[in-house]
């Protein structure tokens, strides 16, 4: 008996040592990748002449002054709560890069920095390669440009569904309202959008759509930027769409 209560201890160090030196081999992994993608991966200091090119192919108009506070809670919230907080990516995914690149499967926990930059540069692609260059990228992207800028690019970026590109368009096509004057209700519905745009275009499938902007104002109570009470007044409230939107 007492070999065996001896014995545990012993064999639970080893495990334990294991899985620690398991874990550092896998950072060492990650930061070997991501030291050979900086170097392979492009610059994306022309990230911004990218969008206004995007913009320009479907002759809408960019964004100026400070991003609308409303559509950046209401995006930030849905799609990546912490936005502010992460280098472009989060930390996790990026431990867990070496384990996909391995396995095929995706790492998950996509940022905007991430989603940006999948756009930008990958065109969409989900192979490995492409999904170890977005992280790379996404990094770079946030050490480059600031967050507000980021935000600005992805909002331009980003398709709203029934032929509107950029946020000055759906805003004006959907709610004939500048950016900046969107309410609450109006600014969800946007940031619901970037999911699937025209599966919750407002316009043609008002009730997918409403069902999605529930979504966003959870996630709005969830991170503490509004109350229960006040995201239940903000689901009741029209849209107040544009007859020709």
């Amino acid at each position: 008996m007492t070999r065996s209560a001896g014995g545990r201890p012993r064999r639970g160090r080893r495990v334990l040592w294991r899985l620690v030196r398991f874990v550092l081999a896998l950072v060492l992994l990650g930061a070997v990748l991501l030291g050979a993608g900086w170097t392979l991966t492009p610059s994306v200091d022309d990230a911004a002449h990218r969008v206004a090119a995007h913009l320009a192919a479907h002759s809408a108009p960019a964004l100026s002054g400070t991003v609308p506070a409303r559509v950046a809670a209401a995006l930030i919230a849905t799609e990546n709560s912490r936005f502010y907080s992460t280098p472009g990516v989060d930390p996790i995914s990026v431990l867990r890069l070496p384990l996909g690149l391995v396995s095929g499967q995706d790492s998950g926990g996509a940022t905007l920095e991430q989603q940006l930059v999948k756009n930008l540069y990958e065109q969409g692609s989900m192979s490995l390669t492409a999904r170890a260059a977005e992280v790379v990228l996404a990094l770079k992207l946030d050490r480059t440009w600031t967050k507000q800028e980021i935000l600005r690019m992805y909002l331009d970026d980003g398709y709203y569904g029934h032929g509107f590109y950029g946020l000055i368009e759906a805003a004006h096509g959907y709610f004939g309202a500048r950016p900046a004057d969107l309410t609450w209700a109006q600014a969800s519905v946007l940031a619901g959008l970037f999911q699937a745009p025209s599966a919750y275009d407002p316009v043609v499938h008002p009730a997918a759509a409403r069902a999605r902007q529930a979504h966003v104002l959870d996630r709005l109570v969830a991170v503490g930027t509004l109350t229960r009470a006040q995201a239940d007044a903000v689901g009741r409230e029209s849209w107040q769409l544009r007859p020709s939107g």
